[in-house]
């Protein structure tokens, strides 16, 4: 399998989010995947995710649009307390209506269709993957949520179950994960079942990442999506 090199960074002037292309000289791509990193992290760590996508996508990596350091960057700030994970609620609007506004650029200026769009992402990265599909499903085909959450934050904002019903989603998350239960992943089921969202729940033997059985995983339910149509 042939590892693409990340192109240079660049920002998207409407949405103020810097990002890569996976080729760096797209050429007729069909289909979209936007990966998206964890908090503390930066967009190259999700690059290995695009790996095995296909000819015919064109991965982005997006970068967190808060910095904490030097290469580390973040969706919104959290802190982990007693009582759960305690975030920052208007950073992570911020960052959910920036996602959104930079899908619309990306397909229009890639001319590829919401319908053959994927958003996914690690940890925090897949929290903004699900409150950008559940709140504006008309922007993707599916998101993955790997070892991540969603949040409860962004019930006001979801879309209707007739909006939702064309949405799909995948939810991988690790037993043994130390950082974000593995009861988050139980709890996104039980809400996705709640609002007739198709999706599939894999658990894995591991902690707080992704490991090769998660990543073929994701990589098969993503692939079973849609394909483009074949013209002539």
């Amino acid at each position: 399998m042939t590892r693409l090199t990340p192109g240079p960074l660049q920002t998207d002037a409407a949405s103020g989010l810097s990002y890569r292309l996976m080729p760096a000289q797209p050429a007729g791509a069909k289909r979209l995947l936007v990966l998206l990193h964890g908090v503390g992290s930066n967009e190259l760590s999700v690059a290995g995710l695009a790996d095995g996508a296909g000819e015919d996508t064109l991965a982005v990596l997006v970068q967190g649009p808060l910095q904490l350091g030097p290469q580390q960057f973040a969706w919104f700030q959290v802190a982990f307390t007693a009582n759960g994970p305690r975030i920052e609620p208007k950073q992570a609007e911020h960052s959910r209506q920036a996602l959104v506004q930079f899908l619309a650029a990306l397909q229009t200026q890639h001319g590829i269709a919401a319908t053959q769009t994927v958003i996914a992402g690690f940890s925090q990265g897949g929290i903004m993957s699900a409150s950008v599909a559940l709140t504006s499903p008309e922007s993707v085909a599916g998101f993955a949520l790997l070892s991540g959450r969603i949040l409860p934050e962004i019930e006001p904002l979801l879309a209707s179950q007739a909006r939702l019903s064309t949405l799909q989603g995948f939810v991988g998350h690790g037993e043994h994960d130390s950082k974000l239960p593995v009861d988050w992943a139980h709890r996104a089921h039980a809400w996705l079942d709640t609002l007739n969202v198709t999706h599939t729940l894999n658990l894995y033997p591991i902690d707080h990442s992704i490991s090769a059985p998660m990543h073929a995983d994701f990589l098969q339910w993503r692939n079973d999506l849609s394909q483009p149509q074949c013209e002539g």
